[in-house]
């Protein structure tokens, strides 16, 4: 099902991976490469997240990381908003 596919990283992109391939079964269930969980940290139980683009593609998130994501990003709302600088006067 799992078709392993080698990349090589220069050190800029040591944090990029190419996992290989999987095929969707037809329940449209897919396996995640071991090594892709290993890096992850996804277990058995975990609650993943899946996003969609519909033109850049698909995203699987552990849920719990988009939590704390989304829960710094709604932060901003606890800070009064920021005045606009003042427009400067013409004489």
């Amino acid at each position: 099902m799992f078709h392993r596919h080698h990349c090589n990283h220069s050190h800029a992109d040591e944090k990029k991976h190419i996992f290989g391939t999987v095929k969707v079964g037809d329940r449209g269930q897919i396996v995640i490469p071991k090594e892709a969980r290993d890096i992850f940290d996804i277990k058995p139980g975990d609650t993943l997240m899946v996003l969609g683009d519909e033109d850049r593609g698909i995203a699987i998130v552990k849920a719990d990381k988009f939590r704390k994501i989304a829960l710094s990003m709604l932060q901003i709302f606890e800070k009064p908003p920021e005045e606009p600088p003042e427009e400067p006067q013409e004489e």
